[in-house]
């Protein structure tokens, strides 16, 4: 029973860490405030400041204090709902507007096609929201990816340290644990999807990376799928 499906995380391993630490939270925390003030009457932007009052326990917080709450998460990188969901929608303004394109790997990109033609079902997991997961290939220094995914997850499947999110994701796509490769820079992660039964190849594109026990990579190139 081999390969049939490969799922892929972003951060780090599709896409360069230092794109999304260095160009995208940036470009959110500065648009945040206005974003929410032009948007607060959007169902979906209230509904996402409601769960952020919720989350931070402060029901009564006004906006300019859930501004202040959402910058301090991302400040700290909290891959709360609430704030990956509106990071995902102001990231649709800035490459609407041309602001930024999503950098992909090129060797990712190369690789895409060889899952194509091996009939393989291509995920990407990330703690992103799906939409930003889509804004980012379809806005790729390659053009739009999108067509050579089968489908993305993100927090709404689970945690991504977490075994359950692995089996969520294994009962979504139907197929048997053991017909799933997953790929991702951090080790938990991998502990967390090899609990779940998954395959499991480490990324290493830095040499400073944590490595484990499981089996490494530094390119998709050297990824060979039986």
């Amino acid at each position: 029973m081999g390969i049939r499906a490969i799922v892929v995380d972003t951060a780090g391993t599709t896409t360069d860490l230092n794109f999304i630490e260095d160009v995208l939270f940036p470009y959110s925390a500065k648009a945040l405030a206005a974003f929410l003030e032009e948007n607060r009457h959007n169902v979906l932007v209230d509904n996402c400041i409601c769960d952020v009052q919720d989350i931070a326990l402060e029901p009564d917080a006004d906006l300019a204090r859930v501004t202040e709450i959402l910058l301090q998460w991302i400040e700290e990188d909290r891959k709360a709902t609430p704030l990956k969901t509106l990071q995902g929608l102001i990231w649709k303004q800035g490459y609407a507007k041309g602001e930024f394109k999503g950098h992909i790997f090129p060797d990712f990109i190369e690789a895409l096609d060889g899952y194509k033609q091996q009939s393989l079902r291509v995920y990407s997991f990330s703690s992103g929201s799906v939409d930003a997961q889509k804004l980012l290939f379809s806005h790729s220094d390659a053009g739009d990816l999108t067509d050579k995914f089968n489908g993305h997850f993100d927090t709404r499947t689970g945690n991504k340290r977490f075994k359950q999110a692995y089996c969520n994701i294994v009962n979504t796509i139907s197929l048997s644990p053991k017909q799933i490769l997953f790929v991702s820079d951090v080790l938990e992660e991998l502990k967390a999807a090899s609990e779940a039964g998954l395959n499991v190849v480490q990324m290493v594109r830095d040499d400073s990376q944590r490595t484990g026990d499981f089996r490494t990579i530094n390119s998709f190139s050297e990824l060979t799928i039986d």
